[in-house]
């Protein structure tokens, strides 16, 4: 089959690998029709190198058609069609009941120290063979997937593997009802989503990036934008929006790789061109983020509201303004989606209307041949790139 491998720091490139097979009773195998490029997997593009291996199949926002089954799957049969969370959990661990799928005790990747195995995101999450491929093995099939029906294109589905259900967890964990303000922090793919869905449930939505496209995506849709290029201080500005207080909460949707923390950013940089052996321990014991994102997140909440953090961090020793986050009495949330708690939820805003706009969400549909030139664009931010689908 073909796949996305990764191949080196900023180099992907579709290659023909072995067919997945069935490996234990509870695996199925399906044939992707749809698959996503995330921001995440930009990460593993431009700094988590020293976690990867050359070969490795990228991926994890896929939608399918099942194909194979172990003898262990429960109700899932050859032929249905399902969305697969990026996530691998196996629906019966305490962490799964209590609806922490990214938790999962069956699947955690306990060598690394970290959490349920993920589909195509390097050893950190159990080298798990990713979904930008023609076909996917999926391990814990009885409880690692989502059945959609038959009609609807796959892009009404598909943002359910990931985008949905990580800005919905964002959002939730803003802890904003209606009539409330909320500022998002970079709009991206999950940052746009965020922001359509806390103004769907009729929050007050200040939505913060530099990039032109995604500004006028937002605008287009009602929703009051800032474009960080024009703005020294955010603090100031939204306080001044919010009548002196500042929004009752933020979503920090950026992460590690703000914009705007230039020694963080050459500390990155370095790390990743380093040996595997010293970049490893490195980046995962004595990491250092770029903060500015959250450093603003920090500023701009009112006193007593909450910081909503959804975009990736990875560093170890990060220094954070302690006696500001104490003297406001800020709360914060944050962690990987939890994918299958929040389905139920969502899923009626995709079977009756669109009121998110996923139909249009996507700004790029292209082959899977076309990957590395989609990962350039999506990297760089050209064309207008902000979600870039992939079509086996």
């Amino acid at each position: 089959m073909k796949a996305v491998t990764w191949q080196g720091k900023r180099n992907v490139s579709v290659d023909t690998v072995p067919d997945p097979r069935i490996q234990e009773a509870n695996d199925a195998i399906i044939e992707v029709t749809t698959t996503n490029i995330c921001g995440s997997d930009l990460h593993l593009y431009e700094l988590l190198s020293p976690f990867m291996n050359p070969g490795d199949i990228l991926g994890h926002e896929p939608m399918g058609i099942v194909r194979e089954v172990g003898s262990n799957v429960g109700d899932l049969a050859v032929g249905d069609r399902v969305v697969i969370p990026f996530q691998i959990s196996c629906g019966h661990c305490p962490m799964c009941h209590g609806g922490l799928q990214t938790q999962c005790e069956t699947t955690q990747v306990r060598s690394e120290g970290t959490g349920a195995a993920l589909f195509g995101y390097s050893k950190l999450y159990g080298s798990i063979p990713g979904a930008q491929a023609q076909y996917l093995r999926v391990p814990q099939a009885q409880y690692t997937h989502i059945k959609v029906p038959e009609g609807p294109s796959d892009e009404r589905f598909v943002y359910l593997s990931d985008v949905l259900p990580t800005a919905w967890q964002a959002v939730e964990y803003a802890d904003v009802r209606e009539g409330q303000s909320l500022t998002v922090l970079g709009l991206g793919p999950i940052g746009d989503m965020a922001a359509r869905i806390a103004a769907h449930r009729g929050v007050r939505v200040i939505g913060v990036d530099l990039v032109p496209e995604r500004l006028a995506r937002l605008r287009e849709r009602g929703v009051e934008v800032l474009d960080l290029r024009e703005h020294d201080n955010l603090g100031e500005i939204v306080r001044d929006m919010t009548g002196g207080r500042g929004t009752d909460a933020v979503i920090d949707a950026v992460g590690m790789e703000a914009h705007g923390s230039p020694g963080a950013k050459l500390v990155q940089q370095a790390t990743s061109f380093m040996p595997d052996a010293v970049a490893g321990p490195l980046f995962t014991h004595a990491g250092i983020d770029r903060l500015a994102a959250l450093e603003a997140a920090i500023d701009i909440v009112r006193r007593g509201g909450t910081v909503s953090i959804v975009g990736v961090y990875g560093g170890a020793l990060d220094p954070l303004p302690m006696f500001k986050m104490f003297d406001k009495q800020i709360q914060f949330r944050m962690g990987q989606a939890n994918v299958k708690r929040w389905v139920d939820d969502i899923l009626p805003l995709l079977t009756d209307g669109d009121p998110l706009g996923v139909d249009t969400f996507a700004t790029h549909r292209l082959s899977l041949d076309e990957a590395p030139r989609a990962y350039e664009i999506f990297q760089k931010k050209q064309d207008g790139a902000v979600k870039v689908l992939l079509e086996p």
